[in-house]
């Protein structure tokens, strides 16, 4: 008989992006959505913006699941909400450049390997990615009504991922 865990598992839930380029804001506003409402024991959720070098640190700081909510380009339809297991992704070759204001999620994965080295901290298990396929990505504040329209979707496949129960 396998011993059972006690406490709920950590899962930490974030919100990527820059809210100044449009629909990259999709993390932020989708992950401040979640916010407002009851979510399971042991489920946080952080609007990190453009933070990707603290989120890479925050990563490593016991989550057993952690789901990153961004823009995502996928060849889909503008809106298009995706949901992409980075779990196995494999480390980029080569340092990666650290650039505070464009760390995407595939920067900030590819920074958990040497940082948990440095750092002792743990890599989560899982590492989900809830994406939108963005419609503008120029200079300026709002989302496009696509991507403004996915944010309910987005939101109930967070839930759900979670275990968090959907109203509808």
């Amino acid at each position: 008989m396998s011993a059972q865990r006690s406490e709920p598992a950590r899962v930490l839930v974030a919100g990527i992006g820059n809210i100044f380029l449009g629909d990259d804001g999709f993390g932020v506003e989708a992950v401040q959505r979640l916010a407002r409402v009851p979510l399971p024991p042991g489920v946080e959720t952080v609007d990190t913006g453009v933070r990707g070098v603290h989120l890479a640190y925050q990563l490593l700081d016991g989550y057993d699941t952690v789901i990153l909510l961004d823009a995502t380009r996928r060849g889909a339809p503008p809106g298009t909400v995706h949901v992409i297991d980075a779990s196995q992704q494999p480390a980029e070759a080569g340092p990666v450049a650290v650039d505070g204001h464009r760390m995407t999620p595939d920067a900030v994965l590819a920074l958990l390997d040497t940082l948990s080295a440095g750092t002792g901290g743990r890599r989560p298990d899982r590492i989900l990615v809830v994406g939108c396929e963005p419609a503008c990505l120029d200079e300026g504040i709002g989302l496009s009504a696509p991507v403004a329209a996915a944010l309910d979707e987005a939101a109930a496949t967070v839930l759900a991922l979670v275990g968090a129960p959907v109203a509808g």
